[in-house]
């Protein structure tokens, strides 16, 4: 169970900077860490939270940079506290027209994808990317960058209203997930290049069976509970690889990606709830706050760390 607890201000060592969190993004990851299945346990006690934002305030001996005052985002393990000490290569600048909560959002779920498309599946202009889960805050960042790299995306989602915040995102074809028969469905629409699946379950085998000769098949998560098995029979003459691509993301520098025309100004995350550190109870609880099209936010207000008992 999460409790709010008192710590000291840390001090920063010699290549290390000491951010302020204004904000912080709350994943399914941090749920899973509480309950103790996520992939990498951390002994606990420990201090929750995989991303912030915030304001560079101190550095350690030696370290050039960021000038303390500099607002900065990263991928912070530990970061649901007032103030943490990073490496101070892994902090990025925040651009002028982001918020701390939208910027708090930005590098798990922008980072997962663009590490997935980019570096592990390659994808090319004119493929097709099917995107399960594609309203959730990992999958509609897949859905936007997937457009942006000039695929062509086809968004699963459940239900009319989260299909139309895929279509909004730049979703060129819908699938609804209560399809009855799915793998039909996909041939239907030509069968995909690239999958880029957060759901697993029952989705899985549909989506493998829609793979093209050469095709890529991205791990990403299992929102379903279920983590699918693969038939050996189904990889003969149609995949190229099944990389995992949602364990540890990369950094990703906002700004690189809206230069390299992948994430276009004004879009940027929005958070799903808006909550203070010190009133966050069920309002920060990533089950009850998975809504399509974002992820909850937290900000904070005073000087704790919250800590798994």
């Amino acid at each position: 169970m999460p409790i709010l607890t008192d710590a000291p201000v840390p001090t920063p060592a010699p290549g290390q900077a000491r951010v302020r969190v204004a904000a912080c993004g709350l994943n399914f990851a941090d749920l899973l860490m509480i309950e103790g299945r996520y992939q990498e346990r951390r002994p606990a006690p420990f201090t929750l939270g995989l991303e912030c934002a915030g304001v560079v305030d101190a550095l350690g001996p030696g370290t050039p940079g960021p000038v303390p005052g500099t607002r900065v985002l990263a991928f912070a393990p530990g970061a649901m506290a007032e103030a943490l000490c990073l490496p101070a290569d892994h902090l990025l600048p925040i651009p002028d027209a982001m918020t701390f909560p939208q910027a708090a959002g930005f590098p798990v779920a922008y980072g997962t994808s663009h590490l997935a498309l980019d570096h592990r599946a390659h994808l090319q202009a004119g493929e097709t990317l099917l995107v399960t889960g594609a309203s959730g805050g990992v999958g509609l960042t897949a859905v936007e960058l997937g457009a942006r790299m000039g695929a062509r995306v086809i968004a699963m989602a459940r239900g009319a209203d989260k299909l139309a915040v895929a279509r909004a995102a730049g979703a060129h074809d819908l699938l609804d997930s209560d399809t009855p028969d799915l793998r039909d469905a996909l041939r239907a629409l030509g069968g995909c290049d690239v999958v880029y699946d957060t759901v697993g379950g029952p989705m899985f085998d549909p989506a493998l069976r829609s793979l093209r000769p050469e095709g890529r098949y991205l791990a990403i998560g299992f929102a379903s509970g279920t983590v699918p098995q693969i038939p050996a029979n189904l990889l003969l003459g149609r995949l190229s690889g099944v990389p995992a691509a949602g364990a540890d993301p990369q950094p990703v520098n906002p700004a690189g990606l809206v230069r390299a025309r992948r994430l276009a100004p004004p879009h940027q995350p929005q958070p799903a709830v808006r909550c203070p550190a010190r009133r966050a109870g069920p309002a920060a609880d990533p089950r009850r706050n998975r809504q399509g099209g974002a992820y909850p936010a937290m900000t904070s207000t005073g000087p704790r760390t919250a800590r798994t008992a």
